[in-house]
């Protein structure tokens, strides 16, 4: 597979088999109703969740639920069509009133689903459950102030490396900024690599790393700010333009099947990556026994100990909602039952407590506690939202990214790019922008 859409199907598939889990959940069983003991109330949502063979479907969850809450019943349908069609479907289900009261979308999707004023605001309801989550991911479903539901994934980067071949190098994982830059010329002098740039991943990765220390975009009064040339963006730029001029940057697509040998053969011995490539580098490693680490970025783009996301869901509060506290009471209770979700695939949100780490992980991350890690990179997660209309800014970012591998451009252009890209994104769905 060389698309980052079909490594994701197969990061989902592993995670069900292994049954990963980066967080605990806010309750560990259904509560009972805290409405009238007379008053039963609906809710229906709508979810785009595998639901495949060997996993925990969503039904056999949500079952658990209404026989622990038969005030609150709960009714979920899977959407069966192509995720990039499902928000249409929303905004004129949500026009002829006949929306469900809850529906999962993507991170990059609850801007666009605001501005067409299909949200419903469930601040007041839903902020009592802030503390079951991370504050990055919480923060993914605020716009404007507001609060417009829970979140439910993640994937917030982390730092995977070689910890054998680090040592055999005389490396350690680099804290700083200066340290990456040496180490990763140390490494690249002996054929090997601590870094890589991947120009498909630009729209995603470097999104992430740019806005672990400031986001990108904010709402106020209304009117969208802009400001995709941060001092963090100009620190993403600077190293990996460095590293790239150096060639000490493992210049490389991340969805290529030379990436994957590179990771083989040893040559690709750090990289950064998202919490859900965990089962993804160990496969495309080898699998077995090995000496592969995970650990937090250093404070390389001056992230200050933070990191960014890169993919990740939450469940949104549809526009007529009639029914808000029992539908964020009931998100909270399925957004926290980690060990069944775990089993759909989902790097989950909450907080409260960490799964075991499977026997599979251990041995190939050297008996590291590997979901302790990444909770912990979940919880440094920074603040940061997208615009509606987001894919174009990534596609832009792709191509943009393209150059600077080849040469024939510069970091720094994507960027650029990015900026104007996201104005004429806005302006053109006649969105307000603060110039």
């Amino acid at each position: 597979m060389n698309t980052r859409g079909k490594h994701l199907v197969a990061g989902v598939a592993s995670l069900a088999v292994m049954a990963l889990a980066l967080a605990g959940c806010g309750s560990t069983s259904a509560s009972s109703s805290s409405g009238s003991k007379d008053e039963k109330v609906e809710i229906t949502y709508l979810h785009r969740l595998p639901d495949k063979e060997g996993m925990t479907k969503v039904d056999e969850i949500v079952k658990k639920w209404n026989a622990a809450n038969p005030n609150i019943q709960v009714k979920a349908t899977k959407y069966a069509g192509e995720a990039s069609n499902m928000m249409k479907k929303l905004e004129a289900d949500v026009k002829a009133g006949t929306a469900p009261d809850l529906a999962q979308l993507g991170y990059a999707e609850v801007p666009e689903a605001f501005t067409k004023g299909v949200l419903e605001d469930v601040t007041a309801e839903a902020d009592q459950y802030k503390k079951d989550f991370s504050a990055g991911a919480y923060s993914l479903m605020q716009l404007n102030g507001k609060t417009f539901g829970l979140p439910q994934d993640g994937g917030p980067l982390v730092y995977y490396y070689n910890e054998a071949a680090f040592k055999e190098l005389g490396i350690d994982v680099p804290k700083t900024q200066d340290e990456l830059l040496a180490s990763a010329q140390k490494a690249a002098a002996a054929g090997k690599y601590i870094m890589s740039f991947q120009a498909d991943e630009a729209g995603n990765m470097l999104t992430g790393l740019a806005g672990a220390s400031s986001p990108w975009y904010t709402v106020k009064s209304d009117k969208w700010n802009v400001n995709t040339n941060t001092d963090g963006s100009k620190a993403v730029a600077d190293v990996f333009q460095k590293m790239i001029d150096a060639k000490s940057a493992f210049v490389n697509p991340r969805w290529e099947p030379s990436f994957d040998a590179a990771l083989k053969d040893g040559k690709l011995i750090g990289t950064v990556g998202a919490a859900w490539e965990a089962p993804l580098i160990m496969d495309s490693a080898g699998g077995g026994e090995s000496t592969w680490k995970v650990a937090q970025l250093g404070d390389w783009f001056g992230n200050k100990g933070k990191t960014g996301p890169d993919g990740g869901s939450g469940v949104v509060a549809l526009k007529g909602t009639k029914h808000k506290a029992e539908a964020m009471k009931f998100l909270d209770w399925f957004n926290t039952q980690v060990e069944d979700l775990t089993t759909q695939g989902l790097i989950v949100s909450a907080t409260t407590a960490t799964a075991k780490t499977p026997d599979a992980w251990s041995k190939f991350y050297g008996g590291q506690d590997v979901m302790k890690e990444l909770v912990a990179a979940n919880n440094n997660m920074g603040d940061f939202n997208f615009i509606p209309g987001y894919s174009a800014v990534g596609a832009a970012m792709k191509e943009t990214a393209a150059k600077a591998a080849d040469g024939s451009g510069k970091v720094a252009d994507i960027f650029s790019v990015a900026q104007t890209t996201s104005v004429d994104t806005l302006k053109n769905l006649k969105l307000s922008v603060a110039e």
